[in-house]
C-alpha cells in the first residue's frame, strides 16, 4: 500500500472545504467573497493555512498546494501556494490541472449508481451479465507444501459469481498487481509493452486480457483494493452504450460545470498543469495513467481524470446535496444515502495487512498487527480508540474488521475512501464539514488536513484507496 501513498501524495490537491447544511443546490462564486466573515469564518485564522502550507513548500514536504474553503455555495477561502513545476520556477495558481489518481473512483460510482438508478444497471447482477468474458474467470489458491515449504498456486472455481457491486466495494477479488503473491505478480503483466494496461489499448482490450488472469480471492469474502473500478468502468460503458469518456462528460461534467475535468489536458490548457512529482511517477498503473498530455484510449475509472479544485469542489457539492446542484440532478437523494452506507459485511476480511501503514487508521498496521475496528468515531470526526489483533505471519494479507461504527456525536454523511473527503456534523454543530486530504505536488507523504479526515471505505462510494 505505501505504493498507493505516493500515487495519492504524487500530484497536489488540498481540498478544505466546509458546507453548510443548506439543501439547496448552490453555485459557487467564481473568486472568494471579500469578507470571509459573513460566512462565519475569521480571516486571521483563515491565514494560518497558507501559512502552514508554506512551510511545507519551504520544508520540501511538497513543492505546492490549493487550498478551497466553501460555506452555503460561496467561496471563503481560495488560494495556491508553492510552485506548478519540479524547478519551482512558475508560481502554482489556484486554477491549476492536476491529475487526481484515486479521486476518479468516485466519479466511476457516481456514473454507475446513475445508470442503476435507469434501470440499465443492476448491483446484484453478476459481472458476466454485462462481459461475459468474466463468466469462468478462475480464483488463485496459494498452497504451501508443508514438508517442502514450496508454494504453489492451484486454480479452484468462483463460489459464487462477481457482482457489480463487488467491483463498487472492492470485493471482487481483482488487485493491482504490487504484492508478492503469486496471483499479484501474474497481475503484472497487465503492464508495459506487452500488457494491455496501457493508452494505446482501449477498456474492452483491457478486459480481455485481465480476464486471462485468476482471482486474488473468492468475490464478496475478501476486502482487496485494486483493479476492479477500471472494470466498473467498463461496464458503464456496455450498459450505457457510450464510450466511458462520452457518458462522463455528456453526463456529469457538462451538467455541473466542472469545465477542466477529463482523461487528459488539451494543450490549451498545459500551462496549468502540474509537472509530475521529482523522482518520477513511481511504478505502473501510477506510470500508465500520470501521463495526461495526449488523448488516451485507456478511459480509466480507477485513475486517469485531471481536474481543479473548483470542479471537484462541485462534485463534492452535489453529493453532499443529495445528488443535485444548481438545479440539475444527478442522483436520488436514496441512491446518494446508499452510496453513503456501509456495504461491507461485519466480517469482511481486509487483505493487504503487511502493505498497510500504521498510520491510517481503521486500516491494518503491518505484517505483525492488524486494526480489527476499521473506522472508529476517532476517524468520523469524534473521539474514539482502535484496537490491534496478531496477525499470522501465514496470513498477514487477511484480516478481520468490523464496519464504520461512528459514535453518536459524529455522523457520517458522505464519504469517499481514496483519502477523498468524508463529513462530520457535531452534535452542537449547526454546519456539515466537507474535507479532504492534502496531496500534493512533490510529496513523498501525504499530509493530513486535519486529525479527523479519513478514508471510509465500506460505502459504494468509497471505491478508493
Amino acid at each position: 500500500m505505501k505504493r498507493l501513498h505516493r500515487l495519492l501524495a504524487a500530484l497536489s490537491i488540498l481540498y478544505l472545504v466546509t458546507l453548510g447544511l443548506a439543501t439547496a443546490a448552490l453555485a459557487y462564486a467564481a473568486a472568494p467573497v471579500g469578507d470571509p466573515a459573513v460566512l462565519g469564518f475569521s480571516s486571521s485564522r483563515l491565514a494560518r493555512i497558507a501559512a502552514w502550507q508554506q512551510s511545507q513548500v519551504d520544508a520540501g514536504a511538497f513543492s505546492g498546494a490549493v487550498a478551497a474553503i466553501a460555506r452555503n455555495g460561496k467561496v471563503a477561502y481560495l488560494r495556491a501556494v508553492g510552485f506548478r513545476d519540479r524547478a519551482k520556477t512558475i508560481p502554482l495558481q489556484p486554477d491549476a490541472i492536476f491529475w487526481i489518481a484515486s479521486m476518479t473512483k468516485p466519479v466511476t460510482s457516481v456514473a454507475a449508481m446513475m445508470l442503476v438508478e435507469e434501470g440499465k444497471l443492476d448491483l446484484a447482477a453478476p459481472v458476466h451479465r454485462y462481459l461475459p468474458e468474466f463468466r469462468d474467470v478462475m480464483v488463485g489458491v496459494e498452497i504451501k507444501d508443508p514438508v517442502t515449504g514450496k508454494t504453489d498456486l492451484a486454480l479452484e472455481p468462483q463460489k459464487r459469481p462477481m457482482t457489480v457491486e463487488d467491483l463498487l466495494r472492492h470485493t471482487a477479488g481483482l488487485v493491482y498487481g504490487v504484492g508478492n503473491t503469486k496471483v499479484e505478480q501474474l497481475y503484472s503483466s497487465l503492464y508495459g509493452k506487452a500488457g494491455v494496461y496501457r493508452r494505446d489499448k482501449a477498456l474492452a482490450d483491457f478486459v480481455t486480457g485481465l480476464v486471462k488472469l485468476p482471482l486474488a480471492h473468492q468475490p464478496g469474502e475478501v476486502w482487496d483494493y485494486g483493479i476492479s473500478v477500471d472494470v466498473l468502468s467498463r461496464v458503464v460503458e456496455v450498459a450505457s452504450g457510450q464510450p466511458f469518456d462520452q457518458f462522463l462528460e455528456t453526463r456529469l461534467f457538462r451538467p455541473l460545470g466542472m469545465v477542466d475535468t477529463g482523461f487528459y489536458v488539451p494543450e490549451a490548457k498545459l500551462s496549468r498543469l502540474v509537472d509530475p512529482p521529482a523522482g518520477g511517477r513511481g511504478g505502473p498503473p501510477d506510470s500508465v495513467l500520470a501521463d495526461v498530455t495526449q488523448p488516451t484510449k485507456l478511459f480509466s475509472g480507477g485513475g486517469g481524470l485531471v481536474s481543479t479544485a473548483a470542479d471537484y469542489l462541485r462534485f463534492g457539492q452535489m453529493l453532499l446535496n443529495r445528488g443535485e446542484l444548481d438545479g440539475v440532478r444527478i442522483l436520488s437523494p436514496a441512491t446518494v444515502k446508499q452510496m453513503t452506507t456501509n456495504a461491507l459485511p461485519s466480517l469482511m476480511r481486509h487483505a493487504s495487512c503487511a502493505r498497510c501503514a500504521t498510520s491510517w487508521p481503521g486500516r491494518p498496521g503491518g505484517a505483525s498487527a492488524c486494526t480489527s475496528a476499521p473506522v472508529s468515531a476517532r476517524e468520523s470526526g469524534a473521539t474514539g480508540s482502535r484496537t490491534s489483533a496478531p496477525c499470522s505471519s501465514s496470513s498477514s494479507r487477511d484480516c478481520r474488521s468490523s464496519p464504520t461504527s461512528p459514535s453518536s456525536s459524529s455522523r457520517i454523511v458522505a464519504t469517499t475512501s481514496s483519502r477523498t473527503w468524508c463529513t462530520r456534523r457535531p452534535r452542537n454543530a449547526r454546519n456539515r464539514t466537507l474535507m479532504s486530504s492534502a496531496q500534493c505536488a512533490s510529496s513523498s507523504t501525504t499530509i493530513s488536513a486535519c486529525r479527523w479526515q479519513r478514508r471510509l471505505r465500506n460505502s459504494l462510494i468509497a471505491s478508493n484507496g
